[in-house]
């Protein structure tokens, strides 16, 4: 889940309802995108000073996550796993509140190196989404500029647009090099769609207080564990976090002395 700024020409007799921090005037867009870069939940509107957790914690999609209607899959362990039940979940940045639907990284500050990877993994998902919004945004380049039409038309010019991209991404195969991916050796590499203009991001605001939920916490934790856990790690990660954690050094340490001895 991300938001972004969509740009539009001063609405008559509106004042500064519609002028945002970066100094121009525009909508903001809430989106919600799956895995293979569809829109499954936007959000259109709000004030223009809501951060993109303001406008998710007004919107119907909340309500429908807290009372449960949203027909998620039922919970099940994590693959390589037997337990626990670990819910479905959105992943979103630390502008949100974390709960057993929204997985969120861990603060910057004073983080553990466990942490640091699951700050990594969580990261590394929540590429598709910048991705969706950068496909969007190149295939219909008029949401690049400042669109000229009245608000309400704007919000139907971007659901149109949005509603056709998901229809295209069914159907017309994706060039390799245009999202964000990673070559042979997991190292990222821009897709082609970066490369231009790119849509601003909605403010973030700090949160005030701790929202987290006990359970939330939990299921954070756990999934913190699992990403460096022998099911759930990958290769490349401690060198994409920047470290390497203390038991691989010594995996390596006692390789090198293994090859010493050889010799």
């Amino acid at each position: 889940m991300d938001g972004k700024h969509i740009a539009i020409k001063k609405p008559a007799n509106t004042g500064s309802l519609y002028y945002n921090y970066k100094g121009f005037f525009s909508i903001p867009m809430l989106a919600l995108v799956d895995a293979e870069y569809k829109f499954i939940w936007i959000e259109l509107g709000g004030k223009i000073h809501m951060s993109d957790s303001q406008i998710f914690t007004d919107s119907e999609l909340i309500k429908c996550l807290e009372d449960g209607s949203i027909g998620l899959p039922p919970s099940c362990p994590l693959h390589g796993e037997t337990e626990p039940d670990i819910p479905y979940f959105i992943l979103g940045d630390d502008a949100f509140a974390l709960k057993s639907y929204m997985m969120k990284p861990y603060s910057t500050k004073r983080m553990t190196d466990e942490q640091r990877i699951y700050n990594y993994r969580i990261s590394r998902g929540r590429r598709v989404v910048e991705n969706a919004f950068g496909i969007l945004a190149n295939r219909f380049r008029c949401l690049l500029g400042t669109l000229q039409q009245k608000v309400e038309n704007v919000r139907d010019l971007v659901e149109t647009a949005v509603v056709l991209h998901n229809l295209l991404r069914q159907r017309v195969v994706m060039a390799a090099n245009e999202v964000d991916h990673e070559d042979e050796g997991h190292n990222f590499v821009q897709g082609a769609w970066s490369h231009g203009p790119h849509w601003e991001d909605v403010p973030q605001p700090p949160l005030r207080g701790n929202l987290a939920t006990v359970d939330a916490r939990h299921q954070r934790e756990h999934l913190r564990d699992y990403f460096v856990s022998p099911v759930g790690a990958v290769d490349w990660q401690q060198r994409m976090a920047g470290f390497v954690l203390p038991a691989a050094v010594e995996e390596r340490n006692g390789s090198e002395a293994d090859d010493e001895d050889e010799d």
